[in-house]
């Protein structure tokens, strides 16, 4: 569904990622990570076409350069890490731009564009909050309002740039429960950037680890996540073990 082949990005005369490559089977999830600074966001970005780049990104057989704004936002879904969110602004209403993409120049949102909107917010239980402004949210229900504004586009392909960020533990296990079950439910692929590496090796199927701008590592979080892998990139000591479903838990140490 996603393959990316000689990524270079250069933004202010610096080169922030280059050679990255990745691949995302369809209906797979896909975590990118690394430290600060890393480009992690920054990749996202260039696979939606929101930033100039040179190689190659092509999403369900299409390449995203060659495709108009409105045309990309049908095929891929971006939610960054922080959207503006209009205080005064209904749940509901801010849901609807998701459907920006079909809605004609100049023209209105049609009862169909409405329904989605109510049916996205019917399955992430947040249909009782439709009329409620955007400023009067938690962390917790922004976040999912943030990610029914997405689903709205339906699209097959759902972008996430640190969907738990700010968010406690146990809306970080909310957030990232409902993510994999729509992702079963609707066959979506997903792609995330977590700064949270035992999430990451919970759910995702497959890491790309980034660092100085590189793909420095990449395959199973079995494989990705590695006691000197951690150490050598985020300069943190940690233990690795298999957790009771056989993916990496993590540790910190302390030296």
């Amino acid at each position: 569904m996603i393959s990316v082949r000689s990524l270079d990005v250069a933004l202010a005369g610096r080169t922030v990622l280059s050679e990255v490559g990745l691949e995302a089977p369809a209906g797979s999830w896909l975590a990118v990570i690394g430290p600060n600074g890393a480009g992690k966001s920054t990749l996202l970005r260039a696979i939606v076409g929101l930033l100039p780049y040179g190689g190659d990104v092509i999403v369900d057989g299409q390449p995203v350069r060659s495709l108009r704004p409105r045309q990309r936002a049908r095929l891929v879904a971006y939610a960054p890490q922080s959207p503006v969110l209009p205080a005064d602004m209904t749940v509901f209403d801010y849901t609807l731009l998701g459907r920006a993409p079909y809605i004609p120049h100049l023209g209105r949102e049609s009862r169909h564009d409405r329904a989605v909107a109510g049916e996205v917010l019917e399955r992430l239980d947040l249909d009782d909050l439709a009329g409620r402004p955007m400023g009067q949210l938690s962390g917790g229900e922004r976040q999912r309002v943030v990610l029914a504004r997405a689903l709205a586009q339906r699209t097959r392909v759902l972008l996430l740039d640190e969907p738990t960020t700010a968010l406690d533990l146990g809306h970080q296990q909310q957030v990232m429960e409902l993510v994999d079950r729509l992702r079963l439910a609707d066959d979506l692929t997903v792609v995330t950037t977590l700064h949270d590496l035992s999430l990451a090796g919970q759910y995702a199927d497959s890491l790309v680890l980034l660092a100085g701008g590189r793909v420095v590592a990449a395959g199973p979080p079995g494989e990705v996540l590695t006691e000197e892998a951690v150490e050598a990139h985020f300069g943190a000591r940690v233990s690795v073990a298999p957790g009771p479903d056989g993916r990496p838990a993590m540790t910190l140490v302390r030296p």
